[in-house]
């Protein structure tokens, strides 16, 4: 009898500013079968590129995942106006002033964008994006490789809002907000892209049972988690007095993977508004003629598949499943003052992020939507 071959793993590319959420999110993709995270991307945005990428390399080695890549990304925004992080409330280092433990290695040498760009090469036609902070990282890549949306598979983004009121202002969510001429770059390649915006994230949230859950498990990655939610409870009390903390970039992590389902996900074409106003950032969304809701009508650009609304309680489902990451051994705690030396090793990546904006300026402005 021939042995039954197991099914190839999905490889997963992450996009990150690795605050809060996206350590949820990271600790869920660990934990999701079916999938192999290939590597790490970060960029500005909850805290600098550096930072995130310590805070990345310490939550891997948390869970014993020393063997993925971990790059740092683009410092400046393409759209000019640099982001000034949110330490009111995701704490100074972005997971809530929470010491994790010591990272064995440091990041690669690739620039985030010279990772993405050589694992789209190295998975053609299977590699998935799933972006879930600003997206200078990604335009950058289109910059560089014009091929890159015939290489990668599917996008996942958290971002934008059809309804729902933003988390950047009035208008605007804060991913797209932070670099929207990145944005509009990557909505206009031709490659299927799937965005998650507020109206399908506010709804879902961790409270105090599900930290005490975390807080109560032996994993030192649980245990992490639930220190940095109970930082950010407070802030949250503080700010709405509700201690409740919403689930933006799990839940695009956990519909990436096809754990969770869309209840309402039409295909619609995308713009983001580039006025100097308060609308600066807005995703705005037209129907699109003879697109069928759900299915997108093909690779067209400034076209997605948007999530409106999800069809089950999704905290529970990414509890249960961070809950089944195993120990790792435990490691020293690092102390505040072990992230300065990231800081330096992120100068790898400003030749690409340079050759990229060159690149750029010397290119014609797509033509609006």
């Amino acid at each position: 009898m021939t042995p039954t071959m197991a099914p190839r793993r999905r490889p997963i590319y992450l996009d990150c500013d690795t605050g809060i959420d996206d350590a949820v999110a990271l600790s869920f993709l660990l934990a999701t079968a079916g999938i192999r995270l290939v590597g790490v991307g970060t960029v500005n945005g909850c805290v600098n590129p550096a930072v995130a990428a310590a805070n990345t390399l310490s939550l891997l080695a948390t869970a014993g995942r020393d063997d993925i890549p971990v790059a740092v990304g683009a410092w400046e925004p393409v759209s000019g106006i640099s982001r000034r992080g949110a330490a009111h409330m995701h704490g100074r280092n972005g997971i809530g002033d929470v010491l994790l433990p010591r990272p064995r290695r440091r990041p690669v040498d690739d620039s985030a964008t010279e990772l993405l760009i050589r694992l789209a090469h190295e998975y053609p036609g299977e590699l998935e994006i799933i972006a879930v902070g600003p997206l200078t990282n990604l335009a950058e890549a289109l910059c560089l490789d014009p091929e890159l949306p015939r290489l990668v598979r599917r996008v996942t983004i958290m971002g934008g809002s059809a309804f729902a009121p933003g988390n950047a202002g009035k208008y605007a969510e804060g991913n797209i907000a932070a670099d929207p001429t990145a944005a509009a770059d990557v909505f206009a390649a031709s490659w299927p892209v799937t965005l998650i915006p507020l109206d399908a994230t506010a709804p879902h949230t961790f409270d105090e049972t599900h930290r005490r859950a975390l807080a109560a498990s032996s994993g030192l990655t649980q245990q992490a988690l639930a220190a940095m939610l109970g930082t950010c409870l407070t802030q949250c009390g503080k700010q709405s007095s509700t201690r409740r903390f919403a689930l933006h970039n799990s839940l695009a992590a956990a519909f990436a993977t096809g754990a969770l389902e869309a209840e309402r996900a039409p295909t619609l074409r995308v713009r983001v508004d580039m006025s100097a106003g308060p609308r600066h950032g807005q995703t705005h969304f037209a129907k699109v003629e003879g697109a069928t809701a759900g299915v997108p009508a093909g690779q067209n650009p400034h076209e997605a598949r948007v999530v409106l609304t999800l069809r089950r309680n999704s905290a529970a489902l990414l509890l249960e499943s961070i809950l089944t990451l195993a120990p790792a051994p435990a490691f020293g705690v690092v102390p505040a003052s072990r992230l300065a030396p990231a800081l330096a090793s992120a100068a790898a990546s400003a030749p690409a992020n340079a050759r990229a904006r060159a690149r750029r300026q010397a290119e014609p402005a797509p033509a609006p939507v």
